[in-house]
Parts: structure tokens; C-alpha cells; sequence
């Protein structure tokens, strides 16, 4: 299967501080991609890379087999979309207003939506399960409806690669499971996520791969059962933990658990 996006022998850095060290990385379409790794490890640098906001020193990234530097901003506003951490807007927008901000691409700078562009707005919200939240301010809604609202947005966009940088950072136990689901039923949908993650326990949940990511390079690669062990994770964080495994609704799952937890 040919990759969506595609990572080639990426190297970057800052003086003489390696942020990514020749690193190599295929995306298919329909995949979630968890990226885990320490703070300081190169996780959000190999994000803006592959989006294009930062230019590797050597290395290629290709979308659909063309370089990425190839396509115009716009081009790739309307097929890759980053989702932020969880944050708050300055202004008090609606719902409404922040999803259909995914249509700004099809748009001049002065020009004003059309009603195919709310159509399109709804649907994502109502894909998501908030439209009964579009006239609310953004400011006032939860840090998880905040984040389902911005992946609307991307979905209004068009997009079909979500590039996100620690999606559930900042929401509660009910927010994270609600987002992960949603992720993986769009995943289903046949739309790629590529996330970075502190939570192994995430990644086993809704992974199909799991990336381990230290000093700029990648140290494994595959499904997360293969690569999240008690070896590596004593080995990426210092830390000892037992990877044990327990009965789940849909077979046999698996959890993390510090060996200091009683």
C-alpha cells in the first residue's frame, strides 16, 4: 500500500542540538499513529515538520507522493489539518463560527460563507454529536467540547490526515475516553490520525501503531502490543512498569501498571 505521508530521512535542529535524527515514517490512510516519548524527545518537531511548518534540514516529507513543499498552503489547509492542544479563543465565538473557520480555505480573504458551507459546518457538528452546542460560545463550553469542536472544524476543512499534539492534555477521565472513541470511529471512517501522546495506556486503547520516539529518532515502530513492553517503557522513561493483560469487551486488552502501585 502506497503512503498518504511520508517521512524521509527528516534531520533537523537548532545549532548544534539534533531535533530529529534522520527519521523515516509511512502514514496510511485510516490509521491512528500514536507517538509516544519523553518530554524534549523531538515529538512536536516531527509534527510541524510533517506539516510543513518547519523545513528539515535534509530530508523529504511527500503527501500523496509529491513533495510537500510542492502544494500551496491552501492546498494542503483543504488536506491536512493540525489539531491543537485544548485551548480557549479570545473572543467569544459560537461553535458554529470556530468549525466553519475549516471553510477559510475555499474562501478570499473578504469573502463571506455560503449556505453550502454552513451545510457542510452541521454536518460535521452533527457528526460529532455537538450541533445542539452551535450557538454557544466557544469560551464557555468544556475543554472536551472545545477539542470535539476543533476536529469538526478539521473535518469541515475537508481534510483527511489530523495531525494532533497531545489531544487529551488538560481534559478530564470522561473528556479523554469521549475524544479517543470519536477518533477511533473516524478512523473507521477511513480519516488517518498521527498523535502524540504521554499516556501508553491511550495507545493501547486506540492505536493501530504505536511510534517511540527519544533524542530526534524513532526507537520502535509497529502495533502496540509489540512495542509497548515493560522493557521499553523502562527504557523511554526510566521508569518500571508491568504491561499486564485483561479481559476487555472485545477480547483480551492490555494496561499499564507502575510496579509502585499497590
Amino acid at each position: 500500500m502506497n503512503a498518504l505521508l511520508q517521512a524521509q530521512a527528516l534531520c533537523f535542529s537548532y545549532g548544534e542540538c539534533i531535533i530529529l535524527d534522520d527519521v523515516s515514517l509511512d502514514f496510511h490512510a485510516g490509521e491512528v499513529v500514536s507517538v509516544l516519548g519523553p518530554n524534549g524527545s523531538g515529538k512536536t518537531t516531527l509534527l510541524k515538520t510533517l506539516l510543513g511548518l518547519l523545513k528539515p534540514q535534509s530530508g523529504m516529507v511527500y503527501f500523496e507522493d509529491k513533495i510537500l513543499q510542492g502544494y500551496s498552503r491552501s492546498e494542503l489547509a483543504k488536506r491536512i489539518a493540525y489539531v491543537p492542544q485544548v485551548h480557549r479563543e479570545a473572543f467569544a465565538y459560537t461553535v458554529e463560527d470556530v468549525v466553519l473557520m475549516g471553510r477559510m480555505p475555499y474562501h478570499s480573504l473578504f469573502s463571506t460563507y455560503s449556505r453550502k458551507d454552513r451545510e457542510i459546518a452541521t454536518t460535521a457538528m452533527d457528526r460529532l454529536d455537538i450541533l445542539k452546542l452551535k450557538d454557544r460560545p466557544y469560551t464557555e463550553i468544556s475543554g472536551g467540547e472545545r477539542q470535539l469542536a476543533m476536529i469538526a472544524r478539521s473535518i469541515a476543512q475537508g481534510a483527511g490526515i489530523f495531525i494532533m499534539d497531545e489531544p487529551v492534555n488538560g481534559l478530564d477521565y470522561g473528556n479523554q475516553m469521549r475524544l479517543l472513541a470519536d477518533i477511533s470511529g473516524l478512523a473507521g471512517e477511513g480519516l488517518t490520525f498521527i498523535m502524540t501522546t504521554h499516556f501508553p495506556d491511550h495507545a493501547l486503547m486506540t492505536a493501530d501503531r504505536v511510534i517511540l520516539f527519544n533524542h530526534g529518532a524513532v526507537i520502535a515502530d509497529g502495533r502496540p502490543g509489540k512495542v509497548i513492553t515493560r522493557e521499553s517503557l523502562r527504557d523511554l522513561y526510566r521508569i518500571e512498569v508491568n504491561v499486564a493483560a485483561i479481559p476487555g469487551a472485545n477480547g483480551t486488552a492490555r494496561v499499564c501498571i507502575p510496579t509502585w502501585v499497590r
